[in-house]
């Protein structure tokens, strides 16, 4: 061993080295193992400041803080899904898709729903479509001034911005969707299968357990991809272990996909039964309440963005919704990029989110 820590090669073949080489790798990650766990527990949830401007219930409404008012008048809405946490949009500085809205001039909010307690079980998505977003989007107007927001919905939260959209269509100036499941009669997705009438009871399911617990929709999402989320994801950290921008991102997100939340069993029952099951939105027959939801009435400029190597949600789901709207003002962005990579990889930060900040500019 040398001074600095290096092996010596001497009298070593090219194997040999190569072996020592690997050994005194794996000690140096070892020693870093123990450090982990104090990092995770560090990682920060959002990275753009943001203060508190709205409640209700468990609902928190984030405003996110920028330098001198906004360039434009009209504001715009993020609308997370119900299942995990929504800092996923604005979780690291270099990967935030908040932050392309503040820089570009935009009145920027985002919906965090909360942690639902067994109280919330009796939530339909009529509580979050038919109330908690019109109460979110008359408050934003009234703040604002605007007469309506724009509304950017991401998975889970993109099929319930559309059917909002449809039922208050007088408070959409516009709407971009964002992985958003729409038509559910393709079967390239295993939730798809998985949620198939014929192998998934989900009356017995809600009124078995309530909510659906968050520890069984992680599991879903896990297995999936197996192989990547239980082998390949692991090797790949142990392997990059001394990169340290690598682990910080690792962690980040590993906080993020481990801090899942449960669904309100009603609002289950009904996502399973009326969309996975029945297909009912894309026949105009999805009933939210005592409404019926009618895709036809999305008059508003409308933006669907795609990944093509969606798992969570297949490309078949989203890519429908443009031909089923009354918009005249449609459009479609399609990236070669997974269900996350589609807001937070490398191409999404430098050429589709840019590219959504120039459309929205000129239809605000």
């Amino acid at each position: 061993m040398n001074g600095d820590g290096s092996s010596s090669s001497a009298g070593c073949t090219p194997t040999q080295q190569a072996l020592i080489e690997e050994a005194m790798g794996n000690l140096r990650r070892m020693a870093r193992l123990p450090f982990l766990a104090r990092q995770a527990a560090e990682v920060r949830k959002g990275a753009t400041p943001s203060e508190v401007v709205y409640e209700e219930d468990r609902l928190r409404l984030l405003h996110y803080l920028r330098e001198g008012p906004p360039k434009y008048k009209t504001p715009l809405v993020f609308v997370f899904a119900l299942v995990n946490r929504p800092y996923i949009l604005d979780i690291l500085p270099n990967k935030s898709v908040v932050r392309h809205f503040v820089d570009a001039g935009f009145d920027t909010y985002l919906i965090d729903w909360g942690v639902p307690s067994h109280a919330h079980r009796q939530h339909t998505l009529a509580t979050y479509v038919d109330g908690y977003l019109p109460n979110v989007a008359d408050f934003v107007c009234r703040r604002t001034g605007a007469p309506r927001a724009s509304v950017l919905g991401y998975c889970m939260g993109g099929t319930m911005s559309a059917m909002f959209a449809a039922l208050h269509p007088e408070k959409v100036q516009n709407l971009i969707l964002l992985a958003a499941g729409i038509d559910f009669s393709t079967r390239q997705g295993l939730l798809n299968l998985w949620s198939d009438a014929r192998y998934f009871d989900v009356d017995r399911f809600v009124d078995a357990f309530g909510n659906a617990p968050a520890e069984f929709l992680q599991s879903a999402f896990l297995l999936l991809k197996p192989v990547a989320n239980f082998v390949q994801k692991p090797l790949g950290l142990w392997e990059r272990l001394e990169d340290e921008d690598f682990v910080e991102e690792y962690l980040t997100m590993e906080a993020w996909l481990n801090d899942n939340v449960p669904v309100p069993g009603e609002v289950f029952r009904e996502f399973v039964k009326y969309l996975y099951q029945g297909n009912l939105l894309v026949k105009n027959q999805m009933p939210v309440g005592r409404r019926v939801v009618d895709l036809r009435r999305i008059t508003c400029p409308v933006l669907n963005l795609v990944a093509d190597k969606d798992d969570l949600v297949p490309p078949a789901q989203s890519e429908p919704f443009n031909d089923l709207v009354g918009s005249t003002d449609r459009q479609v962005i399609k990236l070669s990029a997974g269900h996350i990579g589609l807001a937070m990889g490398k191409k999404a930060q430098r050429e589709m989110w840019p590219a959504v900040c120039r459309w929205l500019a000129e239809r605000s």
